[in-house]
């Protein structure tokens, strides 16, 4: 089986499909209304993930693995209130939570994950 790489650039592409599992690039929140709350840009960026789960032909069921990177860790409950709404019973993955200085000011959370196929 060879790989596959979906939304690709010459930099990066947003997912790419090896041996049965999906590896997603780091999501943040793409909407017009940049800036918004952790909480707000997570669900942004779930919606965001089960889109393109669902391109590999998996979903958040089968996830393997989270990355989630803060800016700040006072939205750690803020963030963990939409995670918890959306990771699938059964179905939670290993995680793990820092925070980091991200790509620009307006970001909040970036989510990365990789799922079975």
């Amino acid at each position: 089986m060879g790989i596959t790489r979906i939304d690709s650039n010459a930099r990066m592409s947003q997912l790419v499909i090896n041996n049965n599992i999906a590896y997603l690039a780091g999501q943040v929140d793409e909407s017009s209304v940049l800036g918004r709350p952790a909480g707000e840009q997570t669900v942004n960026i779930l919606a965001q993930i089960d889109a393109y789960l669902a391109k590999a032909g998996t979903d958040k069921s089968k996830l393997l693995t989270a990355l989630i990177i803060l800016s700040n860790m006072d939205d750690f409950a803020a963030m963990n209130a939409a995670w918890e709404a959306w990771v699938a019973p059964q179905g939670a993955p290993t995680r793990a939570t820092f925070e980091a200085k991200l790509a620009g000011p307006e970001y909040n959370v970036e989510i990365i994950v990789s799922a079975a196929i």
